[in-house]
């Protein structure tokens, strides 16, 4: 074992590994934190901890991640290369495991101009850092866990055991190249990968025959993203507003429609397609898992983790393994 972490027990045991996201608020309430925190606890192996998403300023990752972990859910630290250069990251790493954090997501974060989108002000002027790119931050990472050297090398006298993740979106342009960036982090170090949410599961078997026919599949652990829909509306956004994200029409018509049939009530229309979205998420998870290479899901259920019981129960992947020993 690298880390010790359950989501590595989970990987390392051969069956579907499930991971969530926690989205921390904006305010200095932890009781949100905690509030989802047990929404998710024993739905999930790990849950990420996103680090201010879509660059509007949250509670720290770290500090979210260790409320987590005070109420029994494993949490999964995010970490954005936008934000810090490489000394804070390393101070951040070693602060993160020294509060007893096990895993780290290593990704480039939004640009700062997300941050202004709706009706947030945001801070669409902050200067971008990017001192080191994700595929540095992973190699950066596995220096310390495993050689215990700073990036500048160092001596560390207690090397942070962290599970190291890093992100893919396969259907990110130029789609031809996304395997062979995939294969860098890879490379670099990383344990195991979360894609960007998948929709089209034709497109995602396409680029798995890639992967598989590079060997990466036989390196990291793959888990495939899955983002619940909630709305047709979410899922035209998706479409045309998201990198990487393609929904075919198929999805978008079957909720219209689901909206459509419950009549003019807003309520019943809300209900009918949230009861939708379940079912379409629970299709393209047992569809994902079926792809040579894929070792689990990382299912996002955003601002609606009471959705995550019903999800995970109707694809067969709860109860979740659990490890006396650990």
């Amino acid at each position: 074992m690298k880390s010790g972490s359950n989501l590595e027990r989970v990987i390392a045991s051969g069956k579907p590994a499930v991971t969530a996201e926690l989205g921390p608020p904006m305010s200095a309430d932890p009781q949100e934190v905690i509030h989802k925190a047990k929404l998710l606890k024993g739905y999930c192996d790990a849950a990420n901890i996103t680090d201010c998403q879509t660059a509007v300023v949250r509670i720290s990752s770290i500090a979210a991640a260790v409320l987590a972990l005070r109420e029994g859910l494993e949490p999964v630290m995010q970490m954005t290369c936008r934000d810090r250069n490489r000394i804070a990251m390393q101070a951040d790493l070693l602060g993160a495991a020294a509060l007893g954090l096990r895993n780290c997501l290593c990704i480039a974060g939004d640009h700062q101009s997300f941050s202004a989108a709706g009706k947030l002000k945001g801070h669409p002027g902050a200067k971008n850092v990017y001192d080191v790119d994700s595929i540095q931050l992973v190699g950066i990472l596995k220096k310390m866990r495993d050689e215990g050297l700073q990036e500048g090398g160092d001596k560390l006298e207690v090397a942070p055991k962290f599970f190291i993740g890093a992100a893919f979106t396969p259907g990110g342009e130029p789609m031809d190249y996304r395997p062979y960036r995939l294969k860098k982090k890879v490379d670099a170090g990383a344990d195991f990968i979360q894609t960007q949410g998948i929709y089209d599961v034709e497109m995602f078997k396409s680029q798995m025959e890639k992967v598989r026919n590079l060997g990466i599949h036989e390196k990291t652990a793959i888990l495939g993203g899955i983002i619940v829909p909630k709305s047709a509306m979410m899922l035209r956004y998706m479409d045309s507003s998201v990198a990487g994200v393609s929904v075919p029409k198929p999805l978008i018509d079957r909720m219209m429609k689901a909206k459509n049939d419950a009549g003019t009530d807003k309520k019943k229309a809300k209900e009918a397609q949230e009861e939708e979205g379940i079912k379409i998420a629970v299709e393209l998870i047992q569809q994902v898992l079926e792809i040579p290479g894929v070792k689990g899901v990382h299912v996002q259920a955003i601002e609606w983790e009471s959705a995550m019981p019903v999800i995970l129960k109707a694809a067969g992947l709860y109860p979740r393994p659990t490890f006396p020993d650990a």
